[in-house]
């Protein structure tokens, strides 16, 4: 699994702080836990920095670079900060995050991207949002996305595809959806570009001592469907390890044994089966229960675990 480190964030009180104060060390520390915890790239959101954009990009691909020697993604809808940053990179190749189907924003960040010879990772979003059905999410890839990619001479090899995850707290039916355009884009077109999501999104809005459940169940059904990038935390343990688990074929735990059967019956085109769980293990109790909301077969509650807390 390909991770692009998510911790350098604008929504994070600490990074916005940092950032104010050009706080070098705060994110030389944050890069550096990152890439040593096995981030491959690093996801910098810093907004849109309208006011001081030509100054801060700059700053933070300097910052970074003199620690880490991965790939950046320039995430933000300031077009002109990241092609201020993309100036001074002089490492990895970098990655823009992102263009959608929108018209103004398909015309003018493929083109920088090419210019730069970047990655770019491009939205299944259009001009009506963002579609439930995954056919409609497919449909924007190949009929918009991938099309002005070839128009330009954009090589696909440097495409990455984002069906976008949403919270499953309020956007509950988008998750298997998710599920099935990630399938479908795999084979969608040949040779196909790399496909990926920003994880931690399913569990936006959700208490926060359930998110890592959440997180590390969403990933291994979707690891079921060949997933091999996203955007997640690189320091989040357990959410590594289930993909070690599945990376591995590890099956040494009734825990992992399930995640394995989960992913595999993903795979198959299969529902999971409560035959595959103890339920009297609360801890598998637990991620069944997570399957279950996260394939929007039980509607999703904060407390939907009931009284269990078994994390």
């Amino acid at each position: 699994m390909y991770i692009l480190g998510e911790n350098i964030h604008i929504i994070s009180g600490k990074v916005k702080e940092a950032l104010a104060n050009k706080d070098q060390k705060f994110f030389q520390e944050q890069a550096v836990k990152q890439v040593e915890a096995g981030a491959q790239a690093l996801d910098l959101n810093l907004g849109p920095r309208k006011k001081d954009w030509e100054e801060v990009f700059p700053w933070i691909v300097k910052t970074v670079e003199a620690v880490v020697d991965v790939p950046l993604c320039f995430d933000s809808t300031n077009l002109l900060g990241i092609e201020a940053g993309l100036k001074h990179v002089s490492k990895a190749q970098p990655i823009i995050n992102s263009t959608s189907a929108e018209p103004e924003r398909l015309e003018k960040v493929p083109l920088l991207a090419k210019k730069y010879n970047t990655k770019l990772i491009a939205l299944t979003m259009g001009s009506g949002g963002i579609p439930v059905a995954a056919d409609e999410r497919v449909t924007i890839a190949l009929e918009t996305l991938i099309p002005r990619m070839l128009e330009i001479d954009f090589p696909i090899s440097d495409l990455i595809i984002d069906p976008l995850v949403l919270t499953v707290s309020g956007c509950q039916e988008y998750c298997p959806q998710l599920i099935e355009a990630v399938r479908t884009l795999e084979y969608a077109w040949d040779p196909p570009p790399t496909i990926s999501v920003g994880l931690s999104n399913v569990s936006n809005a959700v208490p926060h001592e359930r998110r890592s459940l959440i997180n590390r169940v969403y990933c291994a059904m979707l690891m079921g469907v060949g997933l091999q990038m996203m955007i997640a935390n690189p320091l989040e343990e357990k959410l590594k390890d289930t993909i070690r688990i599945i990376e591995e074929r590890d099956e040494s735990t009734p825990v992992s044994r399930l995640y394995l059967k989960i992913a595999d019956r993903i795979q198959a085109m299969e529902e999971p089966s409560i035959d595959d769980v103890d339920v009297d293990d609360p801890e598998q109790e637990a991620i069944w229960k997570t399957v279950q909301v996260l394939l929007n077969k039980v509607i999703y509650a904060d407390a939907y675990l009931g009284q269990l807390e078994v994390m």
